[in-house]
């Protein structure tokens, strides 16, 4: 299983904490955060990864190399920032159209269990099935609706425990298909992406998951990383 992890991001948010290090090698008990959220998914089976990196994208690359704990990495490179659906979009361009892969938030770590999404999406023949999970936040996470048989009807809407995407996204290279966005060009998944397939009656689906999700993104959640990582 391939997936993508989208680390391109500025961290402006969190510059005041880790200084001018790339967010995902914000140290979490004397760890890069990203050292946790790959091991969390080698386990699951994933072996290998493209990283979409930008912003300080060697001291990425210099730290990880070309593997990690037995899983092969690669890397894709934004000469400028190109948002999480430009990351993903220059990723993709090296990979085949030959079955589903995870797409996930460099900042963000979530226990989706592989073999949950990946029975789901194929039993919806799904080409984007969502993890998601219960925010006890109004706002800050993308709300969605879902239907009865868990096809997402609507992004941007939700209240106060209601369901929110979690960065963690099992999907086929033909959602990105058809798009209006250019080469090289600044695209949100979030934003751009996911309503574009929304409005072509792509099969996007989400499915409720209960594990632990921390994202890192706001120095207050930063802080608690060590004690909802479960290390000391």
């Amino acid at each position: 299983m391939l997936a993508i992890v989208l680390a391109g991001g500025l961290g402006t948010r969190l510059r005041g904490t880790i200084g001018e290090m790339p967010k995902p090698l914000a140290p979490v008990r004397g760890r890069p955060f990203l050292e946790y959220l790959l091991d969390y998914w080698i386990a699951q089976g994933v072996t290998r990864f493209i990283l979409s990196v930008g912003y300080r994208h060697e001291a990425i690359t210099g730290h990880f190399g070309t593997a990690f704990h037995g899983a092969a990495i690669r890397y894709v490179v934004e000469e400028r920032p190109l948002g999480t659906g430009g990351g993903l979009l220059l990723a993709c361009r090296s990979i085949a159209a030959t079955g589903p892969f995870l797409v996930l938030n460099g900042d963000t770590y979530f226990e989706a269990r592989l073999e949950a999404l990946r029975e789901f999406h194929a039993a919806r023949r799904a080409e984007a099935t969502l993890a998601l999970f219960r925010s006890p936040q109004h706002g800050r996470y993308a709300g969605l609706k879902i239907g009865s048989t868990g096809e997402v009807l609507a992004l941007g809407t939700g209240e106060r425990g209601g369901l929110a995407n979690g960065g963690v996204y099992l999907m086929e290279r033909s959602l990105l298909d058809g798009g209006p966005w250019q080469p090289s060009s600044s695209v949100s998944l979030e934003e751009d992406i996911l309503p574009f397939a929304l409005g072509a009656a792509r099969r996007v689906f989400g499915l409720e998951c209960p594990g632990r999700f921390l994202d890192i993104g706001v120095p207050e959640d930063y802080a608690r990383a060590a004690d909802l990582l479960g290390v000391s």
